[in-house]
């Protein structure tokens, strides 16, 4: 099995420096491993190795600006047969949504059998993306860093067809050291997503058009029942009505901020209906 994967440097040259991009290409195939073996056996890879049933591979390259094909390659039968039983569709949609979700960005509506998977790693989920902030972001964002070039991860589903799935910039490398508020603040919001099994979704401010990340403060899974069932009763309100229809609710939160000042998750603190 492979899928086939490309990166996209945008430069007005056909060339980048060697170090960062070799970097930027390490962190890629760091990333879409961890989100591939994770998926696949159930279990987050703290280290991977050449022997590993999953790994990634270099391909003959393409003229533009700076790009390389690589893919994905599973070395198992069993984790052959899963990934079959996912379906190529779902499975580079939670690449993607991994992926955006590791930079504090919208992952987006995902398929019915995507959204699966995703239920089924229940807080593997929480753990495949710190795992990629931890070890793949930084050198993913070396070129943009460094060269302040964009980055794009695209689904190379033929030579005349590539979908892009993943973007990084100097602005996603923010992403990798926010900065922690110290004030708690009161908020009036409703809720546009949320995963019963993490605790972790997005949220809407009234009067903002923008979702932002949420997660709760201390452990979500020693959280009472009706606890929980706030935010999804009010995820299940507002499903599908227009903001300004919306039933909103106040929380208190804990900001997570970009140098910069712009808020890229809430720490929840408290909460009410």
């Amino acid at each position: 099995m492979t899928i086939n994967l490309d990166v996209l440097i945008t430069t007005p040259e056909d060339y980048v420096d060697m170090k960062a991009g070799l970097d930027t290409l390490q962190g890629l195939s760091d990333g879409v491993r961890c989100i591939s073996e994770s998926i696949l056996t159930g279990e987050v890879p703290k280290r991977m190795s050449h022997k590993d049933k999953i790994r990634t591979s270099l391909k003959r390259n393409f003229k533009g600006s700076y790009g390389q094909i690589f893919s994905i390659d599973v070395y198992d039968d069993e984790l052959l047969k899963k990934y079959k039983k996912i379906g190529a569709a779902p499975f580079i949609e939670l690449i993607s949504y991994f992926l955006k979700e590791s930079v504090y960005l919208d992952g987006g509506d995902l398929s019915s059998k995507a959204d699966k998977v995703l239920e089924n790693l229940g807080y593997k989920s929480e753990e495949i993306i710190e795992q990629l902030r931890t070890t793949a972001l930084e050198n993913i964002h070396q070129i943009s860093m460094k060269f302040d070039h964009n980055v794009v991860l695209r689904h190379r589903k033929s030579r005349e067809s590539q979908i892009p799935i993943a973007y990084f910039d100097e602005e996603t490398a923010k992403s990798i050291k926010p900065i922690y508020g110290k004030n708690v603040i009161d908020l009036t919001v409703g809720i546009t997503r949320f995963n019963i099994h993490t605790g972790n979704g997005r949220l809407q401010l009234l009067d903002h058009d923008e979702t932002v990340s949420f997660g709760f403060a201390g452990k979500y899974k020693e959280m009472e029942f009706h606890e929980k069932k706030i935010f999804s009763e009010n995820l299940n309100k507002n499903n599908g009505i227009l903001p300004q229809y919306w039933e909103y609710m106040k929380v208190s939160a804990l900001p997570v901020e970009l140098p910069g000042g712009k808020i890229i998750k809430y720490i929840l603190r408290k909460y009410n209906e």
